[in-house]
């Protein structure tokens, strides 16, 4: 790790005019620390947004549950507002890492969080730090995406970004231009545009808050996710569910995928096939047939196609 300068702004005005290209901002710093230590990042100055204030509630504003990129973790789960309205949230956020990580981690942090590919973390020069090539296209690719990957086969390891994706959840930034609105689909970037990031933030950019619509009556949602070790674990497939459903038939939906692609992964195709499904247990196997049909998986991870359709049965029969 090398040294580096620490600052403490404590409004957003200040926080943007100290960053940088060469500076970092940190939030709960579960995952930079990771970062610092291993070598990874090598950061001027580190930015703890930590002091600006009103960034860390969740409150209902008009048609919108607003929350604060400093909310920690463990907040999002208990909180009554989520859990009243969007059931998914709450209990993605009860699944990240450990009590410990989720007293720390915020929801800004966790949408932004690096990789967990063991190249990128590790010894190696990949394309993502600027190297030439992807290590897990001909290694070990056990947990790498199986849907639009390469050139780097990364995927987003978040769990509440792929209920924010199911949710058509607004990202809202500020920088030294001011403030921007970003829906989620357009927040996070594939490979092939810029394989250095994950996500279309400025260098100067911060994520202040996350705003969610509010589901129409008779809307519903879950999240479920499987895991190699079971708890404390980072999704090997997960599948969010946001389910408009009367007299067990579908009338609309949306599915979003996480641990499959480099992004948070929906298919507006497949949510249209949702419109009119009847909640039966076959009509819903013969549905997940249409799931990742388009996958094109690599040596070591086509087992997350028939996954992903196991975890898509599995979610949608919780609305039966």
């Amino acid at each position: 790790m090398i040294d580096f300068k620490y600052t403490q702004p404590n409004t957003l005005k200040d926080a943007v005019k100290v960053l940088s290209k060469n500076s970092v901002p940190s939030s709960g710093g579960t995952d930079l620390l990771g970062l610092l230590k291993n070598d990874i990042l090598a950061p001027s100055q580190v930015v703890n947004l930590k002091n600006i204030k009103g960034l860390d509630k969740i409150e209902q504003v008009g048609n919108s549950i607003k929350i604060g990129a400093l909310t920690h973790l463990t907040e999002i789960s208990e909180n009554e507002l989520i859990n009243r309205n969007f059931t998914a949230l709450a209990q993605a956020a009860s699944h990240v890492g450990s009590p410990q990580l989720r007293n720390m981690g915020t929801i800004g942090g966790n949408l932004t969080q690096r990789p967990r590919c063991w190249y990128f973390r590790g010894d190696f020069h990949c394309l993502k730090k600027g190297g030439d090539m992807c290590y897990a296209e001909i290694g070990q690719n056990k947990y790498h995406a199986v849907i639009n990957g390469g050139p780097c086969y990364i995927v987003h390891p978040s769990d509440t970004a792929v209920v924010l994706l199911a949710l058509n959840a607004v990202i809202i930034t500020y920088s030294k231009i001011g403030e921007k609105r970003i829906p989620i689909s357009d927040f996070f970037t594939l490979p092939d545009k810029d394989v250095t990031v994950e996500n279309i933030l400025a260098a100067d950019e911060i994520i202040t808050h996350i705003e969610i619509p509010l589901l129409p009556s008779g809307t519903s949602s879950a999240y479920i996710k499987f895991t190699e070790r079971g708890a404390w674990d980072f999704a090997m497939v997960s599948v969010a569910a946001v389910i408009h459903h009367k007299n067990n038939k579908i009338n609309s939906g949306r599915l979003a995928f996480g641990g499959v692609a480099p992004i948070p992964w929906n298919d507006k195709e497949l949510d249209k096939k949702l419109n009119g499904l009847s909640l039966k247990a076959d009509s819903i196997t013969k549905f997940s047939k249409n799931v990742l049909t388009n996958a094109d998986p690599l040596d070591h991870n086509g087992y997350k196609v028939p996954l992903a359709r196991g975890l898509t049965i599995e979610v949608l029969s919780k609305f039966s």
